[in-house]
């Protein structure tokens, strides 16, 4: 169940909804005048949920490109194209 408090809360109570924040992971949502202003959450879940959506957007990108061509590889030959391209990459960063 979403945590929802005052905007008010943040001022009087800060120290309490940051360690609440922090130990559960979950946001605490915040209103003003009884409807949704700011979200609070940590650090660390912030970056996860930028990492989620990085990981989403490009799984989604993969399908969109997937459904545009007939092409398949196989696990091999991905990773074979990739230590090419590593490979390549290294080769102009130490000429």
């Amino acid at each position: 169940m979403p945590n929802i408090r005052p905007v008010s809360d943040l001022r009087n109570h800060f120290a309490e909804i940051t360690r609440e924040v922090q130990l559960s992971g979950e946001p605490v949502f915040l209103t003003k005048n009884g409807v949704g202003s700011i979200v609070v959450m940590s650090m660390e879940s912030y970056e996860q949920n930028r990492y989620d959506s990085m990981v989403y957007d490009k799984l989604r990108e993969a399908e969109l490109q997937a459904a545009s061509t007939k092409e398949r590889l196989s696990h091999d030959e991905v990773m074979d194209k990739a230590r090419k391209l590593l490979d390549h990459a290294e080769g102009k960063e130490h000429a």
